[in-house]
């Protein structure tokens, strides 16, 4: 009996150790530790002037250096002499360092090449340097300038634009003189500020710069004035304030709902610094729909020549778009271009920018639209609003426009799909005549390309890669031919410990008829003779792709998504990413399958593709399948459990927008339209609850300001009427982006690990 007792201790010991090892191994792949295991993955230019040449600064394996690109040399070299530099920096300062770790990671080149600049701390604070690249003599300039992140500098550098007493004021660089703009701000009723979050007045955040936006000439200010008086407020409680008082701290903000008849109003008014005239633009105000700018990312911007201001509008539910050309001088408007659509309707949906480029005289437009059936480019009198032609057309989605060169008559664009036997996810550049013809396909490498176009157009830096193959980064001229390879990454560091690559596949969809693609994760040390549990990652929000198509989203927007399904993958789970019916990048009709119909998620989709792989693949066990997202794949993998509680056994689902007429009007209306009607009844994911079968954990910061932790609550509260078991994590002073908290991270995996692989977490772990 003793013998058999020691015997089992000794097993539960091992079993401990092992497990512990696996969290280590976990912990080593999360994307804060992973880049320490690859060279940098991307290229960050920094372009000299309006020339092709850059600089960039590269992290190998072994450390940092500096590379200096010239095209018209068809060459890249060092930016300098970095052991030259590491020693006359280490005499002068007295602070050892080397040529690989250099205390800087910009610079700017100065008396025409002749010196760098750059910033570094000496005996805590942040001071400008000089070097001098022949004699290598570095020498302190002085302070660092700062500029507060509250402010926002002209383009010349002359003056700062802040906002005070609800007013837009600007102060000269120079004298330190200051001056308002506007004078009759009022409270809720202000000048140049952006809706604020709760974030901001719960001390986790800075505050917003204000919104306005500088002429090219620095001459004239674009500011708005956002009126909230009358419109509704949600409310968070800070149970824990930063500044330490006991009670709790009641943040009330504008949260506009889907279907609300009075939302904040932003109205514009551009002001002319060399007169001091301030003009109101006649356009009708901005209904915001969130907190923040009233206008966000590039829908707002102004002409080469400071004369003009373009706007790109998308009305209530995203039914219909318009271009507004404004003149700044008068602050008159016209409306040059509008489109419309029943299912609605986007400047571009693929990574969230707009291809609408207006040209250099404000003759013509280039304007983006699916109303083909799919995502392509228009060219269009700007005067008249008439069609010249269509540029692109064909079974392929338009991604982005990268350059036009108007000089040459061409337009330079990204595309998924269009090339024959190729993942449909992949992108490559062409580029194709404003006079039509058939685009010209400048990347022809069988991988996912990224680009990055110089500001003249003579070259581009293409970064490819697939998702088990590293990038390779080139500098190519503008008609696609290679002009130098910059960089390969290295990711021997990461193969050394035994990492297994991630892999793209394709499945059938629903039904049979539509292929649809994804990413499978494995354990490094995956047995093809066991059987491992299968945990489904999902998003489900149609704006966005889940799955990633390159290595290079493990160091762009999509790095958290991929760690985090290797480092799982590592605790002894195959992870799975499925991009299923109803997400971007491919047709219209296909992307249009969410439109009123959010609460599928492509589910049916997930469910077909993960048994054919399990068909494939004899080591998945899909009678153990477990699920797991945040935000919109918060509100997916809770509706897993309910709507599929045969297949999905196990779910975590963080910050989710359960029930949609809780959530912000601005991406609720685009893909469940408006009116807010019984569509959104069936949405809510606590009028399903009582199908709960498995085990759930429902995550959510108390300081979302994205989803309230409201629509938590009203899951938490159907759980409990329908006598289910649940988990339910609270955590104080956490805002949406709560998903790398050490704690959070741990308690998922400690979820999956007791519940789906029926294993005991390591006792005590705790993430750094």
């Amino acid at each position: 009996m003793e013998t058999t007792m020691n015997l089992a201790r000794e097993q539960k010991s091992a079993a401990a150790a092992n497990m512990w090892q696996r969290y280590v191994r976990a912990e080593r792949l999360l994307a804060a530790n992973a880049v320490n295991l690859t060279s940098d993955l991307l290229i960050q230019p920094n372009w000299i002037g309006d020339s092709d040449r850059f600089w960039y600064c590269w992290k190998s394996l072994a450390g940092l250096r500096f590379v200096l690109v010239d095209p018209t040399m068809r060459e890249s070299m060092p930016a300098f002499d970095h052991k030259r530099l590491a020693a006359a920096l280490s005499q002068t300062t007295g602070s050892p360092c080397t040529a690989a770790q250099l205390p800087f990671s910009e610079i700017e080149f100065a008396e025409d090449g002749g010196s760098i600049e750059f910033e570094i701390e000496v005996e805590g604070k942040s001071e400008r340097w000089s070097c001098d690249l022949e004699s290598y003599a570095c020498a302190r300039i002085g302070e660092s300038p700062t500029v507060a992140d509250d402010v926002l500098r002209s383009s010349d550098g002359h003056w700062e634009a802040f906002t005070r007493d609800h007013n837009v004021w600007l102060r000269s660089v120079a004298t330190g003189e200051e001056r308002a703009i506007a004078t009759d701000g009022a409270e809720k009723n202000d000048y140049g500020e952006q809706l604020l979050s709760p974030l901001t007045t719960g001390g986790i955040d800075d505050p917003p710069p204000p919104f306005v936006k500088w002429s090219p000439d620095s001459g004239k200010l674009l500011f708005c004035r956002v009126d909230q008086r009358e419109a509704p407020q949600f409310h968070l409680v800070q149970s824990v304030p930063r500044d330490g008082s006991l009670r709790p701290a009641l943040h009330s903000f504008a949260y506009p709902l889907p279907g609300d008849e009075v939302l904040p109003l932003a109205y514009l008014f551009c002001a002319n610094l060399n007169s001091g005239a301030v003009t109101a633009v006649d356009i009708d105000p901005i209904e915001v729909q969130y907190h923040g700018p009233p206008v966000y990312g590039d829908g707002l911007w102004w002409s080469a020549d400071s004369e003009t201001i373009y706007y790109v509008r998308q009305g209530r539910g995203y039914f219909r778009i318009d271009l507004s050309v404004i003149d700044a001088e008068t602050g008159a408007a016209r409306i040059a271009l509008s489109e419309e659509s029943g299912s609605g309707i986007d400047p571009s949906v693929w990574r969230g920018t707009s291809n609408v480029r207006i040209f250099a005289d404000g003759s013509r437009v280039l304007w983006y639209s699916q109303r083909d059936g799919w995502g392509h480019l228009y060219l269009y009198d700007a005067d008249s609003g008439e069609l010249i032609r269509q540029l692109t057309a064909g079974a392929y989605e338009v991604s982005n426009v990268e350059y036009v060169d108007e000089a040459a008559a061409l337009i330079y664009f990204t595309a998924v799909g269009r090339e024959a036997n190729r993942d449909p996810y992949y992108a490559h550049l062409y580029r194709v005549s404003l006079a039509g013809g058939e685009p010209e396909l400048l990347t022809p490498e069988d991988a996912d390309h990224t680009i990055a176009f110089a500001p003249g157009g003579g070259c581009f830096i293409d970064n490819y890669s697939t998702v088990d193959q590293a990038p390779v980064i080139l500098l190519r001229a503008a008609d696609g031919s290679i002009v130098c390879e910059l960089e390969r990454a290295d990711i021997s560091a990461l193969e050394a410990t035994g990492w297994q690559k991630p892999e793209r596949f394709k499945a059938k969809a629903r039904a049979g008829s539509t292929d649809v693609y994804g990413v499978i994760f494995r354990p490094s040390d995956l047995d093809p003779e066991a059987q491992y549990p299968v945990i489904d990652y999902i998003y489900g929000g149609p704006q966005a792709i889940q799955a990633p198509a390159a290595f290079a989203d493990a160091a762009r927007e999509r790095e958290k998504n991929f760690w985090e399904a290797q480092s799982l993958a590592e605790l002894g789970f195959v992870v799975v990413m499925i991009d299923g019916l109803g997400m971007p990048g491919r047709s219209k009709a296909q992307h249009d399958h969410s439109y009123r119909n959010l609460p599928d998620n492509g589910l049916p989709d997930h469910i077909s593709a993960i048994r054919q792989l399990a068909d494939r693949f004899d080591y998945l066990d899909i009678s153990r399948v477990g699920i797991f997202g945040h935000s919109a794949g918060g509100y997916a993998s809770c509706r897993a459990m309910f709507a599929y509680p045969d297949f999905y056994k196990v779910a975590v689902s963080s910050a989710g927008n359960h029930d949609h007429r809780l959530d912000k009007a601005t991406w609720v209306e685009r893909y469940m339209g408006l009116p807010v009607g019984e569509h959104y009844v069936f949405s809510a994911n606590q009028n399903h609850a009582q199908n709960l079968q498995g085990k759930l954990l429902l995550i959510h910061g108390d300081m979302d300001e994205n989803v309230h932790v409201a629509s938590t609550m009203v899951v938490v509260d159907a759980l409990i009427k329908a006598n289910k078991d649940f988990d339910l994590l609270i955590m104080p002073n956490q805002p949406h982006d709560c998903t790398r908290h050490p704690y959070f991270v741990r308690r998922r995996w400690d979820y999956f690990l007791r519940h789906l692989l029926g294993a005991d977490p390591p006792a005590g772990y705790q993430i750094q």
